[in-house]
């Protein structure tokens, strides 16, 4: 699913070719994205920390869940976009997740799920050029995603309404996807991120993020084959923000089984805390991340 000789052309090329768009594109464009992009942008009232919602207590009940898919599309780049979401009253915060190379966000049901029946809206759309099953793949594309995530963030705030709370957003990814995510932070930084996961991740280049400092929660196997253990170290090795490292010793590119559950646990309470601003699921993180002994867990939030 995930090709590792992709990934080694992400990052010789992508590299290059990120930092030739820089300079050459729209200021409201991370990267190489098309001037399209809704993405929200710092400004004066930026807070300098985007700390976690007012103390509160996240939802304690198992929602059930409603799934649909929107055909969204920035300019003529198509994201038909799944959609998880709690019945219920809400508002509810927004995760946006963003897909590996060569796979799709039905791929992650198993993580998506879990956090959806805790509470969160999860809006997951395929990208154009790098999804399972796209008719023209191209992992450079990478560097145009984090501009089309910003743009479904604004859709589906306006699609769901009062479902959404618009105050509390945050973005997630695998892979491909953690290099999304960590673009979302980065450049033209998405001012309305609260928090964010990087799943087996890494940047295309080394640059600091921008932007308020926000709560990251990173996950890693040191087993990985396809993104290295010490290229997403050093991230969050670099990163001044809060931040949290999951790591497994013995894990690789794709989590599943126990290790899956535990970074399903660890994460829905991460968010339950930066988003509910729930301490006491704060509290909860380390032992959920020491479950059956797979992985440790360095805790600097």
């Amino acid at each position: 699913m995930h090709r590792r000789t992709l990934i080694k052309t992400l990052v010789a090329a992508g590299a290059a070719a990120s930092a030739s768009a820089c300079s050459a594109q729209p200021a409201s464009t991370p990267t190489t994205g098309s001037p399209t992009t809704s993405a929200a942008k710092p400004s004066a009232t930026t807070p300098t920390t985007a700390t976690p919602s007012a103390a509160a207590t996240a939802p304690s009940r198992t929602f059930a869940l409603k799934t649909s898919q929107v055909a969204f599309a920035r300019g003529d780049r198509p994201l038909p976009t799944t959609i998880w979401r709690p019945t219920g009253d809400g508002p509810f915060p927004l995760i946006l997740f963003s897909h590996g190379l060569t796979a799709r966000p039905r791929d992650y049901a198993a993580m998506i799920t879990t956090w959806a029946k805790a509470g969160f809206v999860v809006a997951a759309p395929a990208y154009p050029f790098t999804a399972g099953g796209v008719s023209e793949f191209n992992p450079l594309d990478v560097v145009n995603q984090p501009a089309d995530a910003s743009y479904v963030i604004t859709q589906v705030v306006k699609r769901l309404g009062d479902t959404v709370d618009a105050e509390r957003i945050a973005a997630a990814g695998h892979s491909a996807g953690g290099i999304t995510t960590l673009g979302m932070f980065s450049g033209d930084r998405d001012a309305r991120l609260r928090a964010g996961l990087v799943l087996a991740g890494r940047q295309i280049i080394a640059t600091p993020l921008t932007g308020a400092a926000t709560p990251l929660l990173f996950v890693h196997g040191k087993l990985d084959n396809t993104i290295a253990y010490a290229d997403g170290r050093s991230v969050f090795d670099a990163l001044k923000w809060p931040k949290a490292f999951l790591t497994f010793p013995r894990g690789g590119h794709v989590a599943s089984g126990r290790s899956l559950d535990v970074i399903s646990a660890t994460s829905r309470d991460f968010w339950r805390w930066s988003l509910y601003g729930d301490r006491s699921a704060k509290s909860r993180l380390t032992k959920d991340a020491a479950e059956d002994n797979l992985a440790t867990f360095t805790n600097r939030l």
